[in-house]
């Protein structure tokens, strides 16, 4: 269950505290908050599930760099929660700019709460209410399940079993094909009316979507609860109406063995039997989302347009993909690839969601192998706080690419991180430390540098410096790390003191 954040900021608890937002991301007021939480670690990210409201009295917050304020917002974005809260005070007067620009950039609502409150008050009062609804939305939910069990075990078809669902929901009931093609319809239907979808899949494959059109005065929340309360009654009876075929049996069951990581002649016997190629360079896509269900039909239109052969698979918050590219020439997967990450830039994701795509492997038998890299490449805190792709227009500049993150891996790898701290600090120990005391961000602008190249152009675009500027911060990161490194043989040594010190 959850409520729209415009309502939770109605409840007196928080009213005392003279709530107002300081960025604008567009709908903020109908984010849905699942849960209330609050803390004062910078670290909670990789903690919360998504749809929380964070509330924090900005302790932690004042006496950070810039650099983490920036990425303690990045990451909360990622995590896809509704909206942080910052209790402003003698600990933090005001919301540092910086960091509201980059949360705003990142789709995360950021609140000013301009009085203390009781935080324990506040999540007492909106909780309890999310608890109480959520267990009331639950019973109704399995009793219409069970009312449309009883139906299927009477033989009833699709029309009667949705009719139940209607009935019991208060909303009109269609079950959709993923063509488009109307299956089955009960109720009746309103083009102002607010439609909740539910995907209905057949033994791991999407058969059909469950769209339930809610009245203005109906219940929201019961009709999602329902609609996936019912989607096994559904796909049984779809599993009735249309069995899956071999071929489509077989490409379930090679996406499950390429999850669960078998061994390549496993998928070399399931590929051809899928239809799928078993020579010829492929690619591993993972898409983690709260909507990773929904997600799969665009994912599945947009690999149509861009690899000859595809599959993909939804399980639970991730969608995974395999991309077939184009002949067994390293050069031509490559290229490929890289039109494949770049439609993958378009993608329509929600806030927060993850997107990756795996190395290059030979052949179907290095799947699973590919599948683990872009795994491994979101679990990285570098690609954590860049790498989230934001929803509404595209993932834009949030699609990681398993590659560049390569030297990251193998550290991750092969070196501890005692090892790789003590490198970090022997190569560039004294820019480390100027950022902690002056608070500047010299390793950033260096890290950035040494990416594009040692082009200062560009790296001042990236950092959206003055070309002086960036030259000033260059020429004191020399003085602090013993001299220019181009032109010896040190710069491959920053290089990769940089990349560690981001893990």
């Amino acid at each position: 269950m959850s409520i729209a954040l415009g309502a939770a900021l109605e409840y007196q608890s928080l009213q005392s505290a003279e709530p107002r937002f300081l960025n604008s991301v567009p709908e903020a007021l109908n984010r849905p908050v699942r849960w209330v939480h609050s803390s004062e670690v910078l670290d909670i990210a990789p903690l919360l599930s998504g749809g929380e409201l964070l509330l924090s009295g900005g302790q932690a917050l004042a006496g950070a760099t810039a650099e983490r304020q920036a990425d303690y917002v990045r990451e909360l974005a990622a995590r896809g929660i509704a909206a942080l809260a910052l209790e402003t005070g003698p600990a933090l007067p005001e919301v540092p700019g910086s960091m509201l620009k980059i949360a705003e950039a990142a789709g995360l609502p950021v609140i000013e709460l301009r009085h203390v409150v009781p935080f324990v008050g506040v999540m007492q009062e909106i909780n309890s209410l999310l608890v109480s609804e959520s267990v009331e939305h639950l019973q109704l939910g399995d009793q219409a399940s069970h009312a449309m069990a009883a139906e299927l075990a009477h033989g009833g078809g699709l029309d009667q079993l949705l009719a139940v669902l209607s009935e019991r929901t208060g909303a009109g009931a269609r079950l959709v094909s993923p063509s488009g093609l109307t299956l089955g319809a009960a109720g009746s239907f309103d083009d102002d009316s607010n439609v909740t979808t539910v995907d209905v899949p057949v033994r791991g494959v999407l058969a059909a979507r469950l769209e339930l059109h809610m009245p203005d005065d109906g219940d929201g929340g019961l009709a999602r609860v329902a609609g996936e309360r019912s989607v096994d009654i559904l796909g049984l009876a779809l599993l009735q109406r249309m069995p899956p075929g071999l071929k489509e049996l077989a490409g379930i069951e090679l996406m499950r063995a390429i999850n669960s990581g078998s061994q390549p002649w496993q998928l070399q016997q399931l590929g051809p039997a899928s239809g799928f190629p078993v020579k010829g360079s492929v690619a591993a896509v993972v898409i983690r989302s709260t909507g990773a269900g929904q997600l799969r039909p665009a994912v599945d239109t947009l690999l149509r347009a861009c690899v000859p052969h595809s599959a993909s698979y939804a399980n639970n918050a991730e969608l995974i993909a395999l991309a077939s590219l184009v002949g067994g020439v390293a050069v031509d997967g490559a290229a490929t690839r890289r039109a494949l990450m770049d439609s993958l830039h378009q993608l329509d994701v929600p806030a927060g969601s993850l997107v990756a795509v795996g190395p290059l492997g030979k052949g179907i038998g290095e799947a699973s192998w590919s599948l683990a890299e872009a795994r491994r490449v979101l679990d990285l805190p570098s690609a954590g706080g860049g790498g989230g792709a934001g929803g509404g227009g595209g993932a834009g500049g949030g699609v990681v690419d398993a590659d560049t993150l390569a030297v990251e891996l193998l550290a991750q790898e092969s070196l501890d991180a005692a090892t790789r701290e003590v490198f970090v600090q022997r190569q560039l120990g004294a820019v480390v430390e100027h950022d902690r005391l002056k608070k500047s961000e010299l390793m950033r602008t260096l890290a950035v540098w040494l990416d594009t190249g040692c082009n200062t152009a560009q790296a001042a675009r990236e950092l959206h410096l003055e070309r002086q500027s960036l030259h000033h911060r260059l020429q004191r990161i020399f003085e602090l790390c013993g001299g220019d490194p181009r032109g010896t043989g040190r710069l491959a040594a920053l290089h990769l003191a940089t990349r560690l010190a981001r893990l």
